[in-house]
């Protein structure tokens, strides 16, 4: 519990740094209202009712409630067809079978926004110590095409790099570990509308838009792309969604992908819900909201650091197309300081102390803070971070603003004690 002297003076903090996003915030609440809209009508138009909440076990042969749940991920996304199943392990998994899906030995993949994330390297067999089943090993070849200095696409590079080989071209809107702006909608039009005049008519446009989803009114696929993925514990999961991923896009390349996850031949008729069912369609249908409280959230994290003289990044003020929210802590000790604070603020595993450790896809050891009903969901308010200078953080998520709110203010008395005893100090040595 907070002192009551604590609590007021960083009530009072809080008061103006919300002043100053109110702008910012009256912009979110304006997407959010868009998307709940679109969200909506989809569920009313593809007649959801509480026969689709059924779960299947087995083969999961002619499962209405997961034909429906897709066709919802589709109309909602922009695609002709979609693919949402828990046996997606991670967004990592997803994407990975896009890859597999689509792509054939001899295949060439161009990456245009620069290095992807460390777990995806791994996939594409770029990184230092790639592992085994890598696509390399299939032959298929990966060009990594990097960012302009000022962090945009470089879209002459892309094209220069383009080989009658080129079977896909992809792009992370999300900017990762990477030190980038992320990839807006309106970047990626652009993009896409530059590309198509050089591709072949084979040639796929992926996105991985994971922790993009409803930031902004349109998708990925809605400005050109031909897929996307992504991860169900992040934002259309709405907080709800146990565990699974998601393909929207073309028809053809979303029946490769379920080839690549189950079989060919059955891959879209098999796949057991396996858990109840409503969760998802629920996760989804708050997925609008709870993004909502996400971008406050971290709009507030960047305000506060901002003011304590932290370098943050984005802005308070910047227009967002994902929810993360990088600060840069430069030690050590303030890296752990701030998960630490972060998990005792959580609900879950509030007890537990966050240390450095190595992960499985990581070349570096990764500190995190998530104290999370669902496993890993950084849907929910959470940090990760590379324990290498200069110890940047990557904050996501906060599924109500309310517990951010909570955080923020025990990180203020910590700060506050640690001032005080540092005065002290100073007192003492100064009576020497």
């Amino acid at each position: 519990m907070l002192s009551e002297p604590s609590f007021r003076k960083g009530i009072q903090m809080l008061k103006a740094a919300e002043a100053e996003l109110y702008p910012i915030w009256q912009d979110i609440d304006e997407i959010v209202l868009y998307n709940q809209e679109k969200v909506l009508s989809a569920f009313q138009s593809q007649r959801i009712g509480a026969h689709h909440f059924q779960q299947t076990t087995g083969y999961g042969y002619n499962d209405p409630g997961r034909e429906a749940l897709e066709s919802l991920f589709a109309k909602v996304f922009g695609g002709e067809a979609a693919l949402v199943r828990q046996q997606f392990a991670s967004g990592t998994h997803a994407i990975t079978c896009c890859l597999r899906g689509v792509l054939r030995p001899g295949d060439e993949l161009i990456f245009g926004s620069g290095l992807p994330y460390d777990t995806l390297q791994s996939v594409l067999g770029i990184n230092a110590d790639p592992p085994v089943g890598h696509l390399g090993e299939y032959g298929i070849t990966t060009k990594v095409i990097p960012l302009r200095d000022d962090g945009g696409i470089d879209l002459e590079a892309i094209v220069g790099a383009i080989s009658s080989r080129t079977r896909m071209i992809a792009f992370q809107r999300s900017c990762g570990y990477a030190i980038r702006p992320s990839l807006s909608i309106k970047v990626l039009e652009e993009t896409f509308r530059g590309l198509r005049k050089y591709l072949q008519d084979n040639t796929v446009i992926f996105v991985d838009n994971c922790y993009g989803e409803f930031v902004e009114e349109k998708e990925p696929l809605e400005v050109g792309a031909d897929l996307i993925a992504g991860s169900l514990i992040k934002n259309p999961g709405g907080g709800l969604a146990p565990a699974g991923g998601y393909v929207v896009g073309k028809a053809e390349f979303v029946e490769m992908v379920a080839a690549a996850l189950f079989a060919p031949g059955i891959g879209l008729e098999v796949g057991a819900s396996l858990a109840n069912p409503r969760p998802f369609f629920q996760g989804l249908f708050e997925a609008p909201a709870r993004v909502g409280e996400m971008l406050k959230s971290v709009t507030l994290w960047a305000e506060i650091f901002r003011r304590q003289g932290f370098k943050v990044s984005p802005l308070p003020t910047e227009k967002r197309t994902d929810t993360i929210q990088r600060i840069e802590f430069l030690t050590p000790e303030r890296l752990s300081t701030f998960c630490q604070i972060l998990q005792e603020s959580s609900p879950v595993d509030s007890h537990v102390t966050p240390i450095a450790a190595h992960m499985p896809g990581y070349d570096h050891p990764v500190i995190m803070a998530a104290g999370t009903f669902i496993s890993g969901a950084t849907s929910e308010l959470s940090v990760d971070a590379p324990f290498i200078p200069p110890y940047r953080a990557y904050l996501q998520g906060g599924l109500t603003l309310a517990q951010t709110k909570i955080a923020v203010l025990h990180l203020l008395e910590k700060w506050r004690k640690k001032q005080e005893n540092f005065d002290r100090e100073q007192e003492s040595h100064a009576e020497q």
